[in-house]
């Protein structure tokens, strides 16, 4: 088993859950089936956070989270990369069980077949209603690289227990550099048709290794594989071309999932429901907000952190301003360390 320390995990039980001063809200709540929240950071460390003694970066709405619940300070995760850690979460399966669960690329087909039970389905069973938003990276579609971008894909979320999804087909540093919104591209543009490969370029498409003076937001760190297909200004796993305004901007992807996640949230008020809030912040790239930068002492990775923070509290906010904070468990963790 090759173990590292899982970054943080913290567990707000329902008694736990404070309103920090908002007006309480009359909602119809079953104590019997509080609402679940995981919120699943990347290659966040066990030192990065305040209540873990991190310095040089603020984190008040984790801290704040922390004080009112159960904070772990010996934790380890299933492995050290973002798939089979998440492979393992959703499915309770050791990860090394299956040959096909390493670094997925961004075509991979989906490795949580639809005959598994997941925890998903086991929440909607209950009578939950289920979502996944932000980095997915267990794979999407029937067969690994043979989606079709520009339909609706024959295999997603729907087939493994989640009711809604909202999520990054791998991960930020992977092509293809669209959101996944219910089968289907969100916001596709038809006058930009996606095609991806892992194997080849497209012709006439620049790269980060041909053409580094395209990547004006981020240069590539040589040896690291990012110096593919370029997206927003920055290098990439993979080969990508078309997507037009269905491609997202890196600055925007925070702000993106977590408004995906409040929308959810008020949708479902009133009945139970189970979220798997998975966020890119501390993942390369990192490509912080514009109001972010700058607040932190740790350059773009603590700024990253800052904005992670950011959308923890924006969740703690929405569930405060419906008032049903009391009936939430939030399990705050990461997929693997630093």
């Amino acid at each position: 088993m090759k173990k590292s320390y899982l970054a943080i995990s913290l567990l707000a039980p329902l008694a736990a859950q404070a309103a920090y001063g908002a007006k309480k809200v009359k909602t119809t709540t079953d104590p019997n089936r509080p609402n679940v929240i995981i919120i699943l950071a990347d290659d966040l460390g066990y030192g990065d956070l305040g209540c873990y003694g991190a310095k040089n970066v603020k984190t008040p709405n984790v801290d704040r989270l922390a004080s009112q619940g159960i904070r772990f300070t010996d934790t380890h995760a299933i492995a050290a990369t973002s798939t089979p850690s998440r492979y393992s979460i959703l499915t309770g399966e050791y990860a090394w069980r299956r040959p096909d669960t390493d670094i997925a690329p961004g075509d991979a087909g989906m490795i949580i077949r639809p005959e598994q039970y997941t925890m998903a389905d086991m929440f909607r069973s209950q009578g939950y209603r289920t979502c996944a938003i932000g980095k997915w990276h267990l794979g999407i579609g029937a067969e690994t690289g043979t989606q079709d971008w520009n339909a609706p894909l024959p295999a997603s979320l729907s087939d493994i227990g989640f009711d809604y999804h909202y999520i990054m087909a791998a991960t930020a540093d992977r092509v293809p550099c669209v959101f996944i919104e219910n089968g289907n591209v969100a916001n596709y543009d038809p006058s930009a048709p996606i095609h991806v490969s892992y194997k080849k370029n497209f012709p006439g498409e620049p790269t980060g290794k041909n053409n580094p003076e395209l990547l004006y937001n981020l240069k590539s760190t040589p040896g690291c594989g990012h110096d593919q297909s370029i997206v927003n200004g920055i290098g990439r796993i993979g080969y990508m071309k078309g997507g037009g305004k269905a491609l997202w901007k890196d600055e925007n992807i925070a702000d993106s999932i977590t408004s995906h996640a409040i929308n959810f949230i008020k949708a479902n008020k009133n009945n139970p429901f189970f979220m798997y809030f998975c966020t890119n912040d501390v993942h390369v790239p990192r490509f912080p907000h514009p109001r972010f930068r700058g607040q932190s002492g740790m350059g773009l990775r603590g700024d990253a952190i800052v904005q992670f923070d950011w959308a923890v509290g924006q969740l703690m906010e929405t569930l405060d301003k419906l008032g049903i904070a009391d009936n939430t468990i939030i399990l705050l963790s990461s997929d693997n360390g630093p």
